[in-house]
């Protein structure tokens, strides 16, 4: 079994932290702060707890003076940083320590956060920011889009995702993305893939509010370089798994009506939880013209409440010959994980062309 993620911050991590901390900020008591980290519910706390915790324990031993404090968390960054593109997600405590105590302060906060996401991402620290200083901060992220340095780059299309996972909401770019259009413009074309990646994520989260924005910019981006091109495809997934015809066109997912789908069937109408259900069918294009097809299926899970919910999983992008049947057989695995609970009861699966779902058949998902 995997090592939980939480125990990344274990006693060698914290030695070389305060190896680091001593290092810069000579006035540090080594042994208070350790006993002030390993508080009697340590072990209980989950990763972004302990992450919580540290960065408040770092405020009780820093300097009182905020731009102190922060001229210390800069000079740890300088000495750990070794890599131009380095997320070093175990150091998001000190982005964290910005975001808790740097709020009213915004030029020592955004200097700190420009320096500081070199070296650990500050895509959650720089929200509140955005939240409470719209005007400011829109301007600073466009600076940032054009800054030398990828990770800036990254940040400026990742703070300011509209819907960035595990990280609260940005209820007016929800509303109105236009402010964020500008930054993903210049970011469309970064020599880094991490930064492309960034923006395709960020116009995915725009697609869920407002799908006519993020057509629009395929529609405009399309064509240009194999990099773009990838990168709009990344963008408009949940469009794509929506169904989203104008989307679907624009990828070359044109017209269905001489597909047809027979022989569906799963092959384990019941299953244990733990175990896959097995499905096969045959696809037959009687067209007399090659086809391209987006083949996917929808696994409908039985919810808390009784209720089915579906998730879009895709099979295939490929082109179909003319005039062929083939046969394809798939499974789905119903092992348990971190991120689903299942319950036991009737779900549902279904077959999806070009966005279209055809058959739907019940299964059972059995203890």
């Amino acid at each position: 079994m995997a090592e939980a993620l939480k125990n990344v911050y274990n006693q060698s991590f914290f030695e070389e932290f305060i190896k680091v901390l001593k290092k810069v900020y000579p006035n540090l008591n080594q042994t208070q702060f350790l006993t002030d980290i390993y508080i009697k519910d340590w072990e209980c706390k989950e990763l972004k707890q302990r992450m919580y915790h540290i960065s408040e324990t770092m405020y009780q031993h820093l300097p009182n003076d905020y731009f102190k404090a922060v001229g210390v968390i800069i000079k740890i960054t300088e000495l750990l940083n070794t890599k131009e593109e380095s997320l070093s997600f175990e150091y998001m405590f000190l982005p964290d320590y910005i975001e808790k105590y740097g709020i009213d302060d915004y030029t020592t906060s955004i200097m700190a956060i420009e320096k500081i996401t070199q070296f650990t991402s500050c895509e959650f620290a720089v929200r509140p920011f955005i939240i409470k200083y719209p005007q400011q901060m829109i301007l600073q992220l466009l600076v940032w889009s054009q800054h030398p340095h990828a990770m800036v780059r990254r940040l400026a299309s990742e703070g300011s995702r509209p819907r960035l996972p595990w990280a609260m909401a940005l209820p007016k770019f929800k509303k109105d993305p236009s402010p964020i259009i500008p930054i993903l413009e210049n970011l469309k074309n970064d020599p880094s893939e991490m930064v492309r990646r960034s923006v395709a994520n960020n116009m995915n989260d725009i697609s869920k509010d407002n799908p006519t924005t993020v057509i629009e910019l395929v529609k405009k981006w399309q064509g240009k370089t194999k990099e773009t091109d990838w990168l709009i495809k990344h963008a408009s997934r949940t469009l794509l798994k929506s169904g989203n015809t104008d989307i679907l066109d624009l990828f070359g997912f044109g017209s269905i009506a001489h597909i047809k789908v027979t022989n569906f069937q799963t092959h384990t109408p019941k299953i244990k939880i733990g175990q896959s259900l097995f499905f096969s069918f045959k696809l037959h294009n009687s067209s007399n013209s090659s086809s391209k097809i987006r083949l996917e299926y929808g696994i409908y899970y039985k919810k808390a409440n009784g209720t089915l919910s579906r998730k879009v999983f895709k099979i295939s992008e490929k082109i179909y010959e003319a005039n062929t049947i083939t046969e394809i057989q798939k499974k789905q695995s119903f092992k348990i994980i971190t991120t689903r609970k299942f319950y036991k009861g009737q779900h549902r699966l279904s077959l999806i062309v070009n966005g279209k779902e055809f058959q739907k058949i019940d299964f059972m998902l059995i203890n």
